[in-house]
């Protein structure tokens, strides 16, 4: 029930990003065991951390 609970928190959008980019996150992902969704959420979960944007 909480990771119920926890996909209500999250918010679905189209991203457009260049095919080149597309495909250096998707090795990424790869590399590091992660879908290219979850890849995209912690390079985004770490610039935030990073800039003090959000709490670590």
């Amino acid at each position: 029930m909480a990771k119920k609970e926890k996909d209500q928190n999250i918010k679905s959008f189209a991203l457009r990003i260049d095919q080149e980019m597309m495909e250096a996150i998707e090795r990424w992902a790869a590399d590091e065991f992660r879908s290219t969704n979850g890849q995209i959420q912690y390079i985004l979960d770490q610039a935030l951390r990073k800039s003090g944007r959000m709490k670590k």
